[in-house]
């Protein structure tokens, strides 16, 4: 799965903040005011040694706790949407489906930074980072392990997040810029509803009811 996304990201926040206040006040100023938002990203990921191996571009929106949408239009079609109880994953392409707990994907992840509680210190632990290319940094540590990636850095531009790197524990980096998005715009419900199209192939990773068998993941054909 592509860096969620999930997460996934970071918005505007549309409020007006003392000219001194740091990256980690803005940043925290905006999880509390901004609950909706739209906009379009711009993906790098890079190997350990620095080199670009993929890129990509999309739009994205959400709603706060727990909703988004993340669409990569290209180079191929794969959209991520959470609809507050499960996390879709359709790569269009090959037609196929994955679908997953909100609590298993987004707790402790990069996408809790956008669309999930709005208390984002209750799972991570952020500090000042600096400044670089004209933005203050923040740095998001999770507080859980296991999460798939070490830290993640954000870019303040005035009041607004700008940017966000995410490093993974095997030394990877995956950087996102924000040219335009629209802080506290409307979203219609339906932006955040999924249904697997016809004849996808549907792996569902949720965790199995208490009362069923164990065996794993069942594929299923819609």
């Amino acid at each position: 799965m592509r860096a969620v996304a999930v997460a996934a990201a970071a918005i505007a926040a549309g409020l007006s903040l003392p000219a001194a206040a740091g990256a980690v006040d803005a940043f925290l100023a905006f999880t509390a005011a901004s609950r909706t938002a739209t906009a379009r990203f711009e993906q790098e990921v890079l190997d350990r040694d620095g080199r670009v191996v993929d890129r990509s571009a999309g739009t994205f929106a959400f709603s706060r706790p727990g909703k988004f949408r993340w669409a990569y239009d290209r180079p191929s079609r794969t959209l991520i949407v959470a609809d507050g109880a499960r996390l879709w994953i359709h790569d269009e392409d090959l037609n196929q489906v994955t679908v997953r707990a909100i609590d298993r994907a987004l707790t402790a992840t990069p996408a809790a930074l956008l669309a999930g509680q709005a208390d984002v210190t209750a799972v991570f632990t952020l500090r000042e980072a600096g400044t670089e290319g004209g933005l203050a940094w923040l740095e998001a540590a999770p507080k859980e392990r296991d999460t798939g990636f070490e830290r993640v850095r954000i870019g303040m531009k005035g009041n607004a997040p700008a940017a966000m790197e995410l490093h993974d524990s095997l030394g990877g980096r995956t950087m996102l810029r924000f040219p335009e998005f629209r802080a506290g715009a409307k979203v219609e419900p339906g932006a955040f509803a999924f249904t697997p199209p016809k004849g996808a192939d549907v792996l569902d990773e949720r965790p199995a009811p208490a009362a069923a068998q164990p065996g794993g993941p069942i594929p299923r054909k819609r």
